[in-house]
């Protein structure tokens, strides 16, 4: 066999072995180097290692995941809830209204799924389970909801993408991602709508339910909306750099959590600053031992083989672009983004510049079929997070991730067809699309 084959097939059975992916990774590089190169280039372990996170934008992703850390435990949530339900009122369906539009909130500020799933999940389940709601379709809703964090800005998964891709411009990202996440959200709620419509849930507690004052909840929110516009509003007046974003989005949480909700103590916020650096540096390990992986797939000639396997498949690019979205919707249900990006952003390149794709498009169309994944059995990260909080089966929440499923492959498929969803807001604002 090939040194291809090699580590391809190293790679698939680490995975199948439970090896996690990082590890995983750097493995089938090492026999990929061993198969394939001299075995004194495994001299360059350390030096790749070092290479993939040597980055200055990539200071960028432990602060937005601090940042969402931070709004989560300063009580955001339940204050955007507040204002999101007086706002809408009592009505049928109102609270599934209140859980899409929260989270996409809260996806302007943190950039990660997990993280909002967490936070509008602990707030969220208890009224609408009191509501009606079954506790499998309100989980299933709040993880789908909140796997729009990874395109509205600021998102984790797009700054690595600007990385991996070169020439892409990460204001241009953050833009094109706006539109499509709104739409990702609206295609969420009209069947969260209408399921509850059908089967009357919170129509004995929702309709004629006192009306919450709008003028109240909306100062008590005031801050946490502030947020989005602060780091939108810096990027785009070029008053600071999307990394810069980062620390003034820390920053303002720190401030609003412990001079204004009064809801974050200095020790909260030192705990924190531990968490997020744990779970930061999970990120940074897959990173940084992807390297590897990648220097030996650049080196062995892998990811150009596997490209023009790929362009061989097809003259179609329409067809091509179709295949290339369903095995990332594939690679989404058992893997994380930052991986899928990693593993699959060297073959994806050539093709991509192939059939003249615009990066910026392309790039946002593979963030909408990665947070599909987010709450698509079997990984469904969101999803893991809010069964666990609803303390039920994941298994039992299959049935309505496939309605939402569907429901997403719908705007995604919007976006494909008419580009100008994504491309007109950075076109509009200047930015190098």
């Amino acid at each position: 066999m090939s040194p291809d084959v090699w580590m391809i097939l190293a790679f698939a059975g680490f995975l199948i072995a439970g090896v996690p992916v990082a590890f995983s990774l750097a493995l089938s590089g090492a026999v990929g180097i061993l198969a394939g190169l001299s075995p004194d280039m495994l001299a360059t372990l350390g030096t790749n290692t070092y290479n993939s996170i040597a980055k200055y934008p990539l200071i960028a992703i432990p602060l937005f995941i601090l940042t969402g850390l931070i709004f989560e435990r300063a009580g955001v949530a339940l204050r955007l809830v507040r204002f999101a339900q007086a706002l809408i009122g009592p009505r049928h369906g109102g609270l599934a209204l209140v859980a899409v539009l929260v989270c996409m909130i809260m996806g302007g500020m943190s950039g990660s799924g997990p993280a909002d799933a967490a936070a509008v999940a602990m707030v969220m389940l208890p009224s609408m389970t009191k509501a009606g709601y079954p506790k499998p379709f309100s989980a299933t809703l709040i993880a789908a909801s909140a796997s729009t964090a990874i395109l509205i800005p600021p998102s984790v998964a797009l700054i690595l993408y600007s990385i991996v891709v070169p020439g892409v411009d990460l204001r241009a990202l953050f833009a094109a991602g706006l539109f499509p996440g709104i739409l990702a959200g609206l295609a969420l709620l009209l069947p969260a709508l209408w399921v509850s419509r059908r089967y009357g849930w919170e129509g004995s507690l929702g309709v004629g339910a006192e009306r919450l004052s709008v003028q109240e909840t909306f100062k008590q929110a005031l801050p946490a909306l502030f947020a989005p516009v602060l780091i939108l509003g810096g990027l785009r007046s070029g008053l600071f750099t999307p990394t810069e974003a980062a620390v003034v989005a820390v920053a303002y949480g720190a401030l609003v959590g412990l001079f204004l909700t009064r809801e974050l103590s200095w020790r909260d916020l030192w705990e924190l600053f531990g968490e997020a650096a744990i779970i930061s540096g999970v990120v940074m390990l897959i990173i940084a031992l992807a390297g590897i992986f990648a220097w030996a797939g650049t080196m062995l000639g892998t990811f150009r083989h596997l490209a023009e396997w790929i362009i061989g498949l097809t003259d179609n690019g329409v067809l091509l672009l179709i295949l290339v979205m369903l095995a990332v919707l594939v690679a989404g249900m058992l893997l994380d983004a930052i991986s899928i990006y990693l593993i699959m952003m060297p073959i994806l390149i050539p093709v991509m510049q192939h059939f003249e794709w615009n990066p910026v498009w392309f790039g946002i169309l593979l963030a909408m079929n990665i947070a599909i994944g987010q709450f698509t059995p079997p990984v469904a990260v969101n999803l893991m997070v809010t069964t666990e909080v609803a303390k039920i089966r994941l298994e039992q929440t299959l049935g309505w991730a496939l309605l939402f499923v569907l429901a997403m492959a719908c705007a995604l498929a919007l976006v494909a067809v008419f580009p100008a969803i994504a491309l007109w807001l950075p076109t509009v604002l200047g930015y190098n699309v």
